[in-house]
């Protein structure tokens, strides 16, 4: 019987891939760690729609990695929860959420959450005609994941500096929540008194138990922002 012999067709070459490089009139993409002017950083900001979160800090680009459940995403909700009963029975407060910040020429930050006064009633930022807020709210809140985070360091630097009157930074893995009041032009950390809740020296009846926000007590963390809290003994 012959034998029928059958060659292999010549492998088609593979091409290389080849590396998308931005269009001349296009903006370059946002890298951390970037050194930008506020504008510039904008513009490569507005050209990246995928990009759900970047910071200028001090004229440095910062990226936020994947958010995780319970180190971000559950106390991002929580604390927004707080601060959300307190806008909406509150005349003149606005909450937001992941807003971006115009602070000055050096910083855009994005903060978790900001709690603001209208600029109709005295507040100390305005909404720009681009639909960005610009200038200091008056509460800032930041979910970090420890006191390394530079919500501590750069951050708090420059909103000190731009002067947001109180910021929050709720540091998860060390199960701590610091609140800084702004006093004298330096930031103050406000202590829990005898029933362990936190008021607010900018915004009238914003009490925090901490140590039931902490525990996830959500209950008891409105039943202190609805009620007084009781009075301090005095000498």
């Amino acid at each position: 019987m012959a034998t029928v012999m059958t060659t292999k067709p010549a492998a088609t070459p593979i091409a290389p891939a080849r590396q998308a490089f931005p269009q001349p009139d296009q903006p370059l993409p946002l890298e951390p760690g970037d050194h930008l002017t506020r504008a510039e950083f904008e513009r490569r900001y507005n050209a990246m729609p995928d990009v759900k979160k970047a910071e200028l800090i001090e004229g440095v680009v910062y990226m936020s990695s994947p958010v995780r459940y319970k180190s971000h995403g559950k106390p991002h909700s929580e604390i927004h929860g707080w601060l959300f009963n307190y806008a909406i029975s509150t005349t003149g407060v606005e909450l937001a959420d992941n807003v971006t910040l115009r602070l000055d020429q050096d910083n855009d930050p994005q903060p978790d959450l900001i709690l603001r006064i209208n600029e109709a009633l005295g507040g100390h930022s305005r909404i720009t005609e681009d639909d960005y807020l610009e200038g200091a709210p008056e509460l800032i809140v930041e979910i970090a994941s420890s006191s390394a985070s530079y919500d501590l360091r750069e951050k708090l630097k420059v909103y000190r500096r731009n002067g947001v009157q109180e910021y929050i930074v709720w540091r998860v893995y060390d199960s701590e929540i610091d609140w800084f009041s702004l006093q004298d032009e330096q930031y103050v950390l406000l202590q829990p008194n005898e029933n362990g809740i936190i008021e607010s020296r900018v915004f009238p009846g914003l009490r925090l138990n901490v140590a039931a926000m902490l525990n996830g007590d959500l209950a008891t963390v409105l039943a202190a922002l609805n009620q007084p809290a009781k009075p301090e003994k005095t000498a």
